[in-house]
Formats: C-alpha cells, sequence, structure tokens
C-alpha cells in the first residue's frame, strides 16, 4: 500500500530473512570474520548466538550467498526438537540425499559415502543449524560424531551452531557436552545495532528498493526509533513498516519523532490486552455490605476486633479510606433522597392540579 505512495519498489522492512537486505553493521561484520575464519580452518564447530530479531538467519544466508559454489557445499537445516535420529535424517536430506532408510546406519553410509565423493571433487560441506538451542544433548552429541568423518587429517564436514543465548550457555556448562566443547573453535554473541548505525540501517533498506529521499527521516525521529526499537532488527523493522503505513494514509513526507511517537501509540493500542486473572488467584468478589449479616451496619468501616475484644492490625489506612468511601457514599444517597422527595411533592401537585380542572 505505501510502496505506491512513496514509489518504492519492493517492502523495504520485511519481516522474513533476506539476504538481499543484509546490513553490515558492526556486530554482524565481527561474526562473519568468525564465521569466515571458521571455513579457512576448515574443521570444528563456530557458534553464533543473538537475541530474537537480532538478524541471526540472515547472517547465515548471507554468508551463503558469498560461498563459492565451485568449493562449498552447503545446507541449513532448523531444529524443532529433534531427536538424534531424526537430526540425522534432517542432515542427510538437507544434503538433497534420500532419508528414507531402514537404520541408523544406513543412513551414516549414505552420508559420508556423499561427504567423500565431494571432497574428492574439491568441494568442502558445510552444515548450518539454526535454532540449535532446540537440540537435546544427545542430538548435540550426534553432531560431534558427524564431525569425525575424515578423509586423511581433512574433516568432510564442518558444521555452524545458530541459536538463542542460553545455547552457548547450554553448550559450556553440560558435562556430558565436554567432547563437543573441545571441538568449539569460536564464538560470537550478535549484539543489537548501535544508535549511530541506525541511520544507515534504514537508508540501506529504503534503497534497495528505489528510495528517493521520499520520506524522509529526521534526526529527532531517528533517536526516536532506536530508543523504542533498542536497535534490535525485527522490531526495527516492524515499527519502521508502521511508519511507512502511517505515512501514507496521513500523506506524511517527512517523518518527525512526532510521527514517531503517533505510530507506536497505535502498536500499543494494538496490543493492549486486558491482563488475564491467575487460576491459583480466584478472582476476588465485590462485597454486599447490606446483606453481610456478619458485619452490623454501625461496624461498617470501623476497624475489626478480635477474640479478646481489642483492635485488629489491619491498616488504618485501609480503614480510613473505607470510611471515605462510605461518607461518600451515604452523602450521595441523602443527595438522591432529597431529590426524590422533591419529585414526589412535585408530582403530587401535578396531581392535585389535576384533580382540580376535572371537577
Amino acid at each position: 500500500m505505501y510502496e505506491s505512495f512513496y514509489n518504492l519498489q519492493g517492502r523495504p522492512f520485511q519481516l522474513t530473512p533476506d539476504p538481499r537486505f543484509y546490513f553490515s553493521s558492526r556486530t554482524h561484520k565481527k561474526a562473519m570474520a568468525y564465521l569466515t575464519y571458521g571455513l579457512n580452518q576448515g574443521e570444528g564447530f563456530i557458534i553464533v548466538t543473538g537475541d530474537i530479531g537480532t538478524g541471526k538467519t540472515t547472517l547465515v544466508r548471507h554468508l551463503f550467498e558469498t560461498l563459492d559454489r565451485n568449493e562449498f557445499i552447503a545446507a541449513m537445516i532448523v531444529s524443532t526438537q529433534l531427536s538424534a535420529e531424526d537430526l540425522l535424517r534432517s542432515v542427510v536430506a538437507a544434503f538433497g540425499l534420500d532419508a528414507q532408510a531402514e537404520d541408523k546406519g544406513q543412513l551414516l553410509a549414505r552420508l559420508e559415502k556423499y561427504l567423500r565423493e565431494q571432497f574428492r571433487m574439491g568441494r568442502r560441506a558445510l552444515l548450518v543449524v539454526d535454532e540449535a538451542q532446540n537440540l537435546s544433548n544427545a542430538a548435540l552429541e550426534e553432531m560431534r560424531m558427524l564431525s569425525n568423518f575424515q578423509e586423511g587429517d581433512k574433516a568432510l564436514l564442518q558444521s555452524f551452531l545458530v541459536g538463542q543465548p542460553e545455547f552457548r550457555e547450554r553448550i559450556f556448562a553440560a558435562p556430558e557436552l565436554e567432547q563437543l566443547r573441545q571441538r568449539v573453535i569460536a564464538t560470537h554473541h550478535l549484539d543489537p545495532m548501535e544508535e549511530e548505525e541506525l541511520a544507515g540501517y534504514i537508508e540501506h533498506r529504503l534503497r534497495l528498493v528505489g528510495w528517493d529521499n521520499d520520506p524522509c527521516f529526521t534526526a529527532e525521529a531517528v533517536e526516536a526509533i532506536y530508543q523504542h526499537s533498542a536497535g534490535v532488527p525485527r522490531r526495527l523493522n516492524t515499527l519502521c513498516s508502521r511508519i511507512l503505513l502511517y505515512g501514507s494514509l496521513e500523506e506524511i513526507h517527512t517523518i518527525d519523532a512526532d510521527t514517531v511517537a503517533a505510530v507506536i501509540a497505535d502498536m500499543a493500542s494494538d496490543t493492549r490486552q486486558v491482563t488475564p486473572t491467575s487460576s491459583a488467584m480466584p478472582r476476588s468478589q465485590p462485597v454486599n455490605l447490606q446483606n453481610d449479616p456478619s458485619l452490623p451496619l454501625e461496624k461498617v468501616g470501623q476497624p475489626s476486633e478480635g477474640k479478646d475484644g481489642g483492635k485488629s492490625k489491619a491498616s488504618g489506612k485501609g480503614s480510613e479510606e473505607m470510611e471515605n468511601r462510605l461518607n461518600q457514599l451515604e452523602t450521595m444517597m441523602k443527595s438522591q433522597d432529597e431529590t426524590l422527595k422533591q419529585l414526589t411533592n412535585l408530582m403530587a401537585q401535578l396531581a392535585g392540579g389535576g384533580s382540580k380542572d376535572e371537577k
């Protein structure tokens, strides 16, 4: 919708990872350096972690775009709570092989044969596991076993493991993963972008879809976008996409801080929900003071007495607040009674006047 208004050739801030929109921020540049180092080593594991939305998948797809297909054969799988054997089948299938086999031994033999063939053709095999935090320890041990495939002193398969921060913590804490840890040659954590990188990020994505400075973003708008997104690419994309939509609807060509604030408010209203009541804490029921026989009316709003006739330790502030509310209620009821009396008298007068007229 906003594409036509701003004469764009596509959506610059789509959420689907697209290597075409890869932006080389400081943290992504450092991650690429580690991945390239790993490729040059030709063995071991590289671990890249990052919070949700920091661009891990886009980084991996950008890496694939840079690989020489004559030198590398690359495959990627997305882990979804795979068992060790299911992981093996996924790896076999990711390299384009038939994963239907009677047993694990056949799968391993099929994969090893393929890797040796590729090696003899001068091609190295790279496997990337995305969402690696979902792998069980048994599946990770299976990954380590796959790294044992060798031709002479050369590894036939190299693996990059990409996941959320807790994955790296588990790798370096679990005793049963000691052998895998010894084969990790580098790790990197993707941080959010820094504030001074944000303007370049926005412009980079816009120019890829034919942006010609319409709309333009003020420095204050960029600062407001950073404050809301904290430099996380996915949050940035979500907000900027909504800004362009809002701008096209309002026919805005200069995005300023007020525009950003209006969009943030709209997004907040979209997601605002009533906080659910916990099942462990039953919802409090309103007390009907008039129908509560356990409490004499003269005691309403007064501190309760214990068995010894003394005052309870309930908060005096709460009792005072209750008494004030009751006083307000009493005043309101008196006012309503007075109004009702006046209305009754008026109706009586009207009725009396009507009777005289009839006579």
